[in-house]
């Protein structure tokens, strides 16, 4: 066995999950991390099972202000080395002006943005010394849009549209590609809160992609070394429709109400 892996956050459910089966599926070794470490334990196993790949686990809550620091570490001394780095932990946020808590709000900046940050500013230098890799951050469709309501999430899926091109830029004639994968509207595990749910319910099918999709595009436009890509022919139609004047409208149309424009993370 190798020990180089491509790591993945939020690797326990979702996205994630399905990150780790294709790339398992192409024979790579993993580091999955995640809060939680039971799915992550089960996940693992049934990767090794099925594609005789060696799958590292690490427990990390990327939300902590450390959590980059220690990840890196603990990977440091495990002796393994990440050529391909996942960056896809996140979660809808509390609401910047509605919710007061203050703290709150600085963990999520964290999650979002900061812990990505992090994960760049350790992981990717390595990389430019071995003369490959391959860093893909999962932004969203939500990041090219701003409509009102929408305060916390797409606004740093934005950051992470714009710090994935000004990496990709920097890094590539190292022979390290960087790709801000946006999605739409994604089945995963994601849309189980009631209010997601009921959006979900209410929307309609033509929106919505599978995962697998979503992820087999994401990878395949990371290897075409591309800088970002929106993931579905629908969205990419439509991503424009919904940056203009008529998005609120649209987005309401489809069954999108303003306490949910925010919920195309997968």
């Amino acid at each position: 066995m190798t020990n180089t892996r491509a790591l993945i956050t939020g690797a326990s459910a979702g996205l994630g999950a399905e990150f780790a089966r294709q790339l398992a599926r192409q024979g790579k070794d993993l580091i999955l991390v995640a809060r939680r470490i039971a799915p992550m334990a089960t996940l693992a196993q049934e990767l090794a099972d099925e594609y005789s790949v060696a799958v590292d686990i690490i427990q990390a809550d990327m939300s902590d202000v450390d959590a980059t620091d220690k990840l890196f570490t603990e990977v440091c001394e495990r002796g393994l080395i990440v050529n391909y780095l996942i960056n896809n932990a996140g979660s809808i946020g509390p609401d910047l002006l509605l919710d007061r808590d203050w703290r709150a709000q600085q963990k999520y900046i964290e999650l979002m943005m900061t812990s990505v940050a992090g994960m760049c500013h350790h992981f990717i230098p390595p990389m430019q010394e071995r003369g490959f890799g391959r860093v893909l951050n999962v932004a969203s469709v939500a990041g090219h849009i701003s409509l009102a309501g929408d305060t916390s999430y797409g606004p740093t899926k934005a950051y992470l549209i714009a710090l994935s091109k000004g990496l990709a830029a920097t890094v590539a004639a190292d022979g390290v590609k960087v790709l801000a994968l946006c999605p739409g509207f994604t089945h995963t595990d994601f849309h189980l809160s009631d209010d997601l749910a009921r959006m979900k319910q209410e929307s309609p099918d033509f929106i919505w992609y599978d995962a697998d999709i979503v992820i087999r595009e994401g990878l395949a436009a990371l290897e075409d070394g591309k800088s970002v890509y929106i993931s579905g022919r629908l969205y990419r139609w439509i991503t424009p429709l919904l940056r203009s004047r008529v998005g609120g409208w649209l987005l309401a149309t489809m069954g999108v109400n303003a306490n949910t424009r925010s919920a195309s993370k997968g």
